[in-house]
């Protein structure tokens, strides 16, 4: 055997022994200042010996208790007030055997110890037990900070002083690696200033951080809350661009929760924090597992920045079969690679097709034989949409409207299309084809079982094809930073809250409706630019120009989400309406549809397409 092998398994032997030995002086020390008291340090030499007999009876039951409740599987240096009940009943049942035995043993001098040293001997125990737990736990924190290590401290403010600044705290503190040290909190709640967390103080309000960075030297502030309102965030940010020191924030509050916080986990503030509307949680999860736990689900375009989300989300509520349909084979291999690492070995089914190939939907459709299916496969990009129209038509409507056919064909129960603001008053081949696709799928609702909803949401950050991966761009090669217009405005929300919006409004289809979220304000996208712009730690307009480029073809100044002649009704969550678009006829949608299939297979149509297009949503 290698020396080094021989080496490493000799420290894991060291590793593991060493708690026991530990824990076994503890018990000797607490029995015998136990002794001790109970003879009033004066032990007569003839106990000596049979009181090392009786310790051999307590040592045993003791290590036999604390096995027994788990003692044994905590990591020292993690030790948490939650923990101390396993040690107190450890002791406890222990201490009672050794009562118990008291009366049932026979009188056998000392292999049973007196009444007085057992129960002596308990509370002992039990505080030597979790003091040194305690103290190993305060050298892991404290002792082994950057400087031990030879590193340069960064001295941090945290902002926010609640049981999320407090995980935060320990978390830096036990990461010696990360060289940090936690100078103070800040915090707008008055009740909270001035008194100390972990020994940090709470040194006043958030107003006070351009001052704390000057007096403390500050060289980095973390956010450190559980649900951080984005005006916070962004008072922060704009505080901390001013006196030029980096910012970061903790992750979701789940993480915060369970105490899964690690210091890789801090990261930078982005532009989702800064949004002018705070993210809609719309909870229900039990809901949501319910309705696609042990169902066979189908999503298409999986590969895409959506389909790929949904695919992550409803991997987690536990489906009985998740098909993942993408024609992008290397996008497709990323998102089945990505379940396969956080699925427990439990993935999707990858399946390479087109969504406009209808003979290969119907196989994919029989085999695997899909209760709902989430059809987020589509072209979005409105200027290039614009010079293609015909494929516009038959990826958008045509292939929507077949598979929606097929979907019926194959008794799915729940067929969600995902639309978007620009179907409402269209002004672009993108908005036109998706408005045509949410009427062709409603006039399905009748043909079968399947129920047939849409969901229409604004712009989501960071999808491929949004103006902030595009940005990120451009500042990075140092500007400028292109805007189409200045008066130009969007919604915006997360990829996170799309997707629930997505299952939520799955789980409550009835078949007809367009379920729409309420984004509140929209946002300016100069005021966008100049906020990513800050955030990268440059002047807008200054260190990096923004440029004005005039409206694309087919762009609108101001989005939408339903029009006057929809009647939006509220849903069971405060943030989803339902809009209903008024029914068109069977017959007439069958028209349209077969008027745009003619004109799509012929050559260089697309100005006819376009004409015919835009008349039929008008």
């Amino acid at each position: 055997m290698p020396v080094e092998t021989r080496g490493l398994k000799f420290e894991a032997i060291v590793t593991r022994v060493a708690p026991f030995a530990a824990d076994l002086g503890i018990m000797a020390l607490a029995y015998s200042a136990a002794f001790l008291l109970r003879f009033n340090f004066d032990v007569p030499v003839t106990h000596v010996y049979l009181g090392m007999r009786a310790f051999v009876v307590v040592a045993v039951l003791q290590f036999a208790a604390l096995q027994l409740f788990g003692c044994y599987r905590l990591v020292w240096r993690f030790i948490s007030v939650c923990d101390v009940l396993r040690f107190l009943y450890a002791i406890s049942v222990s201490t009672a055997a050794l009562v118990l035995l008291r009366f049932v043993l026979p009188d056998v001098r000392f292999v049973r110890p007196p009444l007085s040293i057992a129960l002596i001997n308990s509370g002992f125990v039990l505080g030597g037990l979790l003091l040194a737990r305690v103290f190993w736990r305060i050298r892991g924190e404290y002792g082994q900070s950057g400087a031990a290590n030879g590193n340069v401290l960064r001295r941090t403010l945290l902002v926010g002083a609640g049981d999320a600044g407090n995980t935060v705290a320990r978390e830096l503190r036990s990461h010696g690696a990360a060289a940090i040290e936690v100078v103070g909190f800040l915090d707008d709640d008055r009740a909270k200033q001035g008194t100390f967390i972990q020994g940090i103080p709470v040194r006043g309000d958030i107003a006070d951080l351009p001052r704390m960075v000057r007096e403390l030297r500050v060289q980095e502030v973390i956010v450190s809350m559980v649900r951080v309102p984005r005006e916070v965030v962004r008072q922060v940010a704009h505080l901390c661009e001013a006196v030029h020191v980096p910012v970061r924030i903790a992750p979701g509050y789940l993480e915060i929760l369970d105490g899964s916080l690690t210091v890789n986990q801090l990261r930078e503030v982005d532009i989702a924090d800064l949004l002018g509307r705070e993210e809609v949680d719309f909870g229900g999860e039990v809901e949501l597992a319910r309705f696609v736990g042990g169902r066979r689900v189908l999503i298409t375009g999986a590969g895409g920045t959506i389909g790929a989300e949904l695919a992550r989300q409803v991997a987690r509520l536990g489906p009985e079969t998740l098909v993942l349909v993408e024609r992008n084979e290397n996008a497709l291999y990323e998102i089945d690679r990505t379940l396969r690492e956080t699925s427990g070995g439990r993935a999707g089914v990858p399946v390479v097709a087109d969504i406009g190939d209808a003979v290969r939907m119907r196989q994919v459709l029989a085999a695997h034989r899909p209760q709902i299916v989430l059809h987020a496969a589509a072209h979005k990009h409105v200027p290039m949409l614009e010079s293609n129209v015909a494929e516009a038509v038959r990826n958008n409507v045509l292939a929507t409207r077949t598979l929606g056919e097929l979907a019926v064909a194959a008794g799915v129960d729940v067929f969600v299309q995902l639309s978007t603001d620009k179907a409402v008053n269209p002004s672009s081949v993108m908005g036109a084809t998706k408005r045509l696709a949410e009427l062709a799928l409603q006039d399905l609702n009748a043909a079968g079982k399947t129920r047939f909803s849409a969901v229409r949401f604004g712009n989501v950050l960071g999808a491929s094809g949004s103006v902030v991966p595009l940005f990120r761009e451009q500042i990075r090669k140092g500007g400028p930073v292109t805007v189409t217009h200045p008066d130009m405005r969007r919604y915006f929300m997360t990829i996170p809250e799309a997707v629930r919006l997505v299952l939520h409004a799955a789980a409550m289809a009835a078949g007809g409706e367009i379920f729409i979220l309420n984004m509140g304000e929209p946002v300016r996208i100069v005021e966008l630019a100049e906020e990513m712009i800050r955030l990268s730690g440059f002047k807008p307009h200054e260190e990096i120009a923004i440029t004005f480029t005039g409206i694309r073809p087919g762009e609108k100044l101001f989005e939408e989400l339903s029009t006057d002649a929809e009647h939006a009704d509220k849903t069971r969550h405060t943030r989803i309406y339902i809009g209903k678009i008024a029914a068109t006829a069977h017959e007439v949608v069958a028209a349209r549809l077969r008027a745009l299939q003619e004109l799509c297979e012929q050559d260089m149509v697309d100005d006819r397409i376009r004409a015919v297009l835009m008349r039929e949503v008008e």
